[in-house]
């Protein structure tokens, strides 16, 4: 959530990113009534500063014996005045949370103006040549037997799948590794958070109120299935002050991650790639805000450092304005490379979001004993997805007669060294 006096100042700066990010957001309709909520603060403020010199007034009169029933009528008027203002007040100030919360982050200065098209491949790594053309990994999944795409729709409905044998085994390997690196190399704590969250945390990170119909929500508790660890975990210091010589604070969390927005079915979208449970390796950061930037340089290196120990051939975009998220200042796509598909898929998404975050979520910190508190800036990236990485294992790593060679960093975790 952005400043409500940094608007005020940047309104044309403010314009210009809701219209980059493709956003609606109704600024003048926030603007006019931030003036009449300043205009009824002022009103009220005289009318109490002229109650307090009648009640003196008043309280004069009785000592000296003098008849105050007018002058108390006049001042319960007054009293009644201020309450109605002060009435109207809470209304106003509610219309304009509701505006306000409606108004996205603005981009950094370093993200490319425009849509998906305008994303700016930054870097590749490995090479995705293949000496021969691969199995798609439902395919070759199917003939291993290591994932059930069948029964796992037929018990819960489409985009669900079942691991079974070395794919859970896999599956297993992939967050051990992931977590184990973040932890050991990184210098992560790693958390276990709930899968399930209340609307204030949603709200906090961005999810709401702009995508709720795309999440999995329990009506009677009015709880949310996480759609990724980001929530809960940058939730853990939601409403609190956090001590600056802490900073910064680096969480790493495994959880499954759920969401409906899966799209339809189809060549595009068949086996793993867009499925509405999967598994997801995260990463969180609370830093100062001069050191933001360089936090997300870091984060981005943490990523690749999975697909690099891998051994997957993977490229790192600069989403373009119109590709940002709701709350995100800047982010890096990673796209990790399937031979048997022959597409680039998302595995990570490194984002900044400054204090946006922390605003909604009431995150704050003090540099020392007595200063004045300062929102902390957020970031968080996946560490990896796991759906998409097991699709670039299954493709990248498939041999001419129909096997899986397994990762060299995963044999000790998997306990083979190839998936037949």
């Amino acid at each position: 959530m952005l400043d409500l006096k940094y608007i005020r100042e940047n309104v044309d700066v403010v314009r210009k990113a809701i219209a980059h990010k493709r956003e609606k957001a109704d600024v003048d309709a926030l603007l006019d009534l931030d003036i009449k909520r300043r205009t009824i603060i002022g009103e009220v403020e005289s009318a109490r500063a002229e109650q307090n010199r009648a009640t003196l007034k008043i309280a004069e009169m009785k000592k000296a014996g003098k008849e105050t029933t007018v002058a108390i009528a006049d001042m319960r008027r007054l009293a009644e005045e201020i309450k109605q203002q002060d009435d109207e007040l809470k209304v106003i100030e509610d219309q304009i949370y509701q505006l306000l919360i409606r108004i996205p982050n603005i981009p950094h200065e370093s993200v490319p103006v425009g849509g998906e098209g305008d994303n700016v491949v930054l870097k590749t790594w490995g090479d995705p040549a293949a000496d021969f053309q691969p199995l798609p990994h439902y395919e070759i999944a199917e003939r291993l037997g290591i994932i059930d795409f069948a029964r796992a729709s037929r018990m819960s409905g489409s985009f669900f799948v079942s691991y079974r044998g070395l794919g859970a085994r896999l599956e297993r390997a992939l967050i051990n590794f992931m977590i184990e690196l973040h932890v050991d190399k990184h210098g992560y704590t790693e958390i276990l958070p709930p899968f399930v969250t209340k609307r204030e945390a949603m709200f906090g990170t961005g999810q709401l109120p702009k995508l709720e119909e795309d999440m999995y929500r329990c009506e009677i508790d009015d709880l949310f299935l996480i759609p990724t660890a980001e929530v809960p975990v940058t939730n853990l210091h939601r409403e609190e002050m956090l001590n600056g010589d802490d900073l910064p604070i680096k969480y790493t969390a495994y959880t499954p991650c759920f969401r409906r927005e899966a799209g339809a079915y189809g060549k595009e979208t068949r086996g793993l790639v867009r499925i509405h449970q999967f598994d997801k390796v995260e990463m969180v950061k609370f830093v100062k805000p001069e050191n933001s930037w360089d936090e997300l340089e870091s984060l981005l290196q943490n990523a690749e450092d999975v697909l690099q120990a891998l051994e997957l051939p993977y490229r790192v975009l600069t989403l373009a304005t119109g590709d940002l998220s709701f709350a995100a200042a800047k982010c890096y796509d990673i796209e990790v490379y399937a031979k048997g598909i022959e597409k680039w898929l998302e595995v990570s998404s490194c984002s900044n979001f400054g204090d946006f975050q922390a605003r909604r979520a009431n995150i704050r910190f003090r540099r020392q004993r007595g200063a004045k508190p300062e929102y902390v800036h957020t970031l968080n990236g996946s560490g990896l997805a796991l759906p998409r990485t097991v699709i670039a294992i299954l493709e990248n790593y498939q041999t001419d007669e129909g096997t899986i060679k397994v990762p060299t960093v995963l044999q000790k975790y998997m306990g083979v060294d190839i998936i037949k």
